[in-house]
């Protein structure tokens, strides 16, 4: 069974690349059904947010990149050639570590980003809502969000609150230098809108109105900051009395169009307006930033920002990148030992199968008068006989073929110690050895039941 990791992010795609290969969250859990069906996919759970989707895959080995990739366009009526170039694959360990990475911050846009861990969580609850999630996902996901707290409590690397929409914020001061004078419309009310919110708090912006699909959303939201909560639909009235604007929803379609934003200049007599799009796919549309006296800018034109920030948390982040390797090592150790159990139990039920077989035979044979020490002596012979046949055959051939660690390995399963002046015959010297060579059909013919 194979672990891998596929996908596009902010390091690898544009914007408008990341937007076309999106999945809307309506139609998150019939997608994942689906690739479900695709052959020897066994397990799965995609990511998709403004930075990145990603497919977290259990599957068999044999499956390809280029089968995935295909799939991907295919349900989202996007050409794979537009964007198979900027996808990244990661498998087995890499991919555990990749996860880890990704739920403690080491790999967003902004170093150490407390709001992907939660995006990730969900990722999970939808897979496993939708049956597409089992044994190994559960515990790589599981496994993922202990290191991810482990990081947070163990190193500096969340000390200060800084993320998308903190960036976007600072943004804000190279435009306006005091901002307790300025007011702000905020378009959606989802988690990163909150965090704008909190953050516009802090800095002193005092009017602030929320504007969301889901108007009791909007009003809770708003409530909390004493601001304003309206319809998507009062957007257009609302523009001309907002020198911030930061978008972030789930929609599909631009939220604010350049006709809009035009109207709202004239009325403002040219006073400029900050905008932030943190959507994918965009709420605004990009001709707006062509208009004077409008400054906008997506999540991809935060760099400076948030680069500033990836330096100072440089050594948190060296600590966290040594308990993200630690949490993977670990996970496949424990993804190994597993495989093992199921070997093990397998191996037990064959085992305890030809010994069910025998008993039987002898009880039979007790039951129509035959000599009790005769027929265990019997069953003794036939069982190490039937339990030592194949692997003294394995071993022979193994050895004949130049494979010796085979030997080594039979005496660690055992712990038998080395035989001085040892020939490599695996059946020379043991008359057990010799009686195995005999088929268990032959064995079971020989010997009385």
């Amino acid at each position: 069974m194979a672990l891998w990791v596929l996908g596009i992010n902010h390091r690898t795609a544009s914007v408008e690349k990341r937007e076309r290969v999106s999945f809307p969250e309506s139609e998150m859990a019939p997608a994942l059904q689906n690739a479900l069906q695709l052959p020897g996919v066994h397990e799965l759970a995609v990511m998709s947010t403004c930075n990145r989707t990603e497919f977290y895959v259990v599957g068999d080995e044999h499956i390809t990149r280029q089968a995935l990739v295909e799939w991907w366009g295919a349900w989202l009526d996007v050409e794979p050639a537009s964007f198979e170039e900027c996808v990244y694959v990661h498998e087995e360990q890499h991919a555990a570590q990749h996860v880890m990475r990704v739920a403690c911050g080491l790999d967003s846009m902004v170093l150490g980003e407390p709001q992907v861990l939660g995006q990730l969580k969900e990722a999970y609850n939808q897979a496993y809502a939708a049956g597409t999630t089992g044994t190994i996902l559960s515990r790589l996901f599981e496994h993922a969000f202990s290191v991810a707290k482990r990081v947070r409590t163990d190193t500096a690397i969340g000390e200060n609150p800084v993320s998308v929409a903190y960036a976007a914020v600072s943004m804000s001061r190279h435009i306006f230098s005091d901002l307790r004078r300025k007011s702000a419309l905020l378009i959606g009310a989802g988690e990163t809108v909150e965090l704008v919110a909190q953050h516009l708090a802090q800095a002193g912006v005092g009017d602030l109105t929320v504007a969301n699909r889901s108007i009791e959303r909007a009003e809770q939201l708003a409530a909390r900051f004493e601001g304003k909560a309206v319809s998507l639909s009062a957007v257009p009235d609302e523009l001309p009395g907002a020198d911030i604007v930061i978008a972030s929803t789930g929609s599909q379609l631009p939220i604010l169009g350049k006709g809009a934003v035009e109207h709202a200049i004239r009325r403002r007599k040219h006073k400029p307006i900050f905008m932030v799009d943190l959507a994918v796919p965009r709420d605004i549309e990009p001709e707006v930033g062509e208009l004077d006296d409008i400054f906008l800018y997506t999540v991809d034109d935060l760099h400076s920002v948030i680069e500033e920030n990836r330096r100072s948390r440089e050594g948190a982040a060296q600590e966290a990148e040594h308990l993200v390797q630690e949490g993977a090592s670990g996970f496949m150790y424990q993804l190994r030992a597993l495989d093992a159990v199921a070997t093990l139990k397998q191996f037990r039920g064959e085992v305890e199968s030809v010994r069910d077989a025998e008993l039987d035979k002898a009880l039979r044979s007790l039951a129509s008068g035959g000599d009790p020490e005769t027929l265990l002596r019997s069953m003794a012979r036939t069982l190490t006989n039937k339990f030592l046949h194949h692997p003294t055959v394995q071993v022979r051939k193994a050895t004949a073929e130049g494979r010796v660690e085979v030997t080594d390995w039979l005496r660690e399963l055992h712990g038998m110690e080395p035989i001085s002046g040892e020939t490599g015959d695996a059946g020379a010297g043991e008359g057990a050895l010799q009686d195995t060579s005999v088929s268990p059909t032959e064995s079971s013919t020989r010997n009385p039941s």
